[in-house]
């Protein structure tokens, strides 16, 4: 069951389709106007990175308070530059 996501050219707005098998039909169109007019964008991913027994490899992170809030930052390990 692919979500696919679009961006409408006429307002911008971002919307997702849910398509549950090849043959469904969807009304193909903008829920904010109406619109035709979109293009599909690359949806982002999620993925988890696997931790050794050992403890190497493992993902740390660091919360503190921000002026917008707080803030994390995560130490993710692998090549660094």
């Amino acid at each position: 069951m692919p979500i696919y996501e679009f961006r409408c050219l006429d307002c911008q707005n971002l919307f997702e389709l849910l398509i549950l098998n090849d043959g469904e039909k969807v009304e193909m169109k903008c829920p904010s106007c109406d619109s035709g007019t979109f293009e599909r964008i690359m949806s982002t991913t999620n993925f988890s990175l696997g931790v050794s027994s050992a403890g190497k490899g493992k993902v740390t992170s660091e919360s503190r308070s921000c002026a917008g809030g707080s803030c994390t930052t995560y130490e993710i390990p692998g090549h660094t530059r």
